[in-house]
C-alpha cells in the first residue's frame, strides 16, 4: 500500500520561514557565465525560506570576471560575503575556508552550477529540528529484504545505466562518481546512500572537526567523522541537475587523483592506525520515497 505523501512542494511552500540563521557556502573558479544567475537564485530561495541568512562565496583566485561580477552584486545582495584565495587552491582548501567563515547557526552548500535540486530547502531545514544532520541522496534506496543479497544488489544497481544517467552530466562522470562512492562505503564502513551531495549541518558541529582532506573528499570526511561521533543523520531526496553552462572541474584527472589519495591516506590513518576519535556510530534515518513528492 502506497504511503500518503508527506513532503510536497505545496507543504514546503506553506511552512513559515525557518527561525534559525543559515549560512549558504559556495566556492567558484572561473564561473563568469554562471555566477550572477547563481547568486540571484540562491538569494531568492534563502530569502523566501529563512528569517536570517548569509551567502559566503570563496573565489578561488578566478582569472575571469567571476570576482568582479560577484562584487557588483553586493549592494543588491547585502547578505553576500566574498573572500578570495590569493592563488588557486582547488575545492578542498576553498571548502575548508568557507566552513571557517560561516557565522550562522546552520550551514549547507550548493554548487555554482546548481547541480542539486534544493527546491524543498525549507523542508530540509525543518528536519534539522529532529536530526543533527540532513544529507541528500541521488537515488532511491535499495528495496531488497534479504540482508545477504541487499549489499550486492545495491552495488549492482549503482552501476545500472538508468542510475548513471541521473547521477551526473555524462555516464563517464557518473561512473567515476559511483566508483568513488563504492570505495568510500567499503573502506570506511559508514552505510550512507550518498557521500557527494548537499548536506545540512549545525555550524558548531561542522566547525568542530579537524579536517584533513585536500580534495572533494571533504564532504565524505565530514559525514564519516560526524557519524563516528554519534550524530543522527536523516537522508532526503536531492536529485542531480545537469550543468547548463561553463566547465565542470571535479572530474579532471588531477582532481580524481587528489581524491583517491585522500581516500586511501585517511583510511590508513583513521581505520588502520586508529587516529580518529570515535564515540560509537550515529543513527541513520533512511528516506521513504513514497513519502516524498519529488525523488
Amino acid at each position: 500500500m502506497t504511503q500518503r505523501l508527506i513532503y510536497t512542494l505545496a507543504n514546503n511552500a506553506a511552512l513559515p520561514k525557518f527561525d534559525k540563521s543559515v549560512s549558504l557556502l559556495c566556492w567558484a573558479y572561473n564561473e563568469e557565465m554562471l555566477i550572477e544567475g547563481f547568486l540571484r537564485r540562491i538569494h531568492g530561495l534563502l530569502a523566501s525560506s529563512c528569517e536570517k541568512f548569509e551567502i559566503v562565496l570563496v573565489d578561488d583566485c578566478s582569472t575571469d570576471r567571476t570576482n568582479a561580477i560577484a562584487r557588483g552584486l553586493q549592494k543588491e545582495i547585502p547578505q553576500l560575503r566574498i573572500v578570495r584565495n590569493e592563488k588557486n587552491m582547488n575545492v578542498g582548501y576553498s571548502c575548508r575556508r568557507a566552513l571557517r567563515e560561516a557565522r550562522m547557526e546552520y550551514l549547507f552548500w550548493q554548487t555554482i552550477d546548481w547541480s542539486y535540486d534544493i527546491s524543498m530547502l525549507r523542508t530540509f531545514l525543518e528536519l534539522l529540528k529532529e536530526h543533527d544532520i540532513v544529507a541528500g541522496v541521488r537515488r532511491r534506496p535499495v528495496a531488497v529484504k534479504s540482508k545477504i543479497a541487499k549489499p550486492l544488489y545495491g552495488l549492482a544497481s549503482l552501476f545500472h545505466i538508468k542510475h548513471l544517467t541521473k547521477r551526473s552530466d555524462t555516464v563517464a562522470k557518473a561512473f567515476v562518481s559511483v566508483c568513488n562512492y563504492a570505495l568510500i562505503r567499503l573502506l570506511f564502513g559508514v552505510p550512507l546512500s550518498d557521500f557527494q551531495n548537499v548536506v545540512f549541518y549545525p555550524t558548531k558541529l561542522a566547525q568542530s572537526h579537524v579536517l584533513e582532506g585536500k580534495s572533494s573528499f571533504l564532504n565524505p570526511e565530514l559525514l564519516i567523522k560526524s557519524h563516528w561521533l554519534g550524530a543522527s543523520i536523516a537522508e532526503v531526496p536531492i536529485s542531480f541537475l545537469p550543468r547548463q553552462a561553463g566547465e565542470a572541474k571535479g572530474t579532471r584527472v588531477k582532481a580524481i587523483m587528489s581524491s583517491v589519495e585522500d581516500v586511501f591516506g585517511n583510511w590508513y590513518k583513521w581505520r588502520v592506525k586508529g587516529l580518529c576519535p570515535r564515540n560509537g556510530n550515529g543513527r541513520i534515518t533512511r528516506l521513504n520515497p513514497d513519502a516524498w513528492e519529488i525523488i
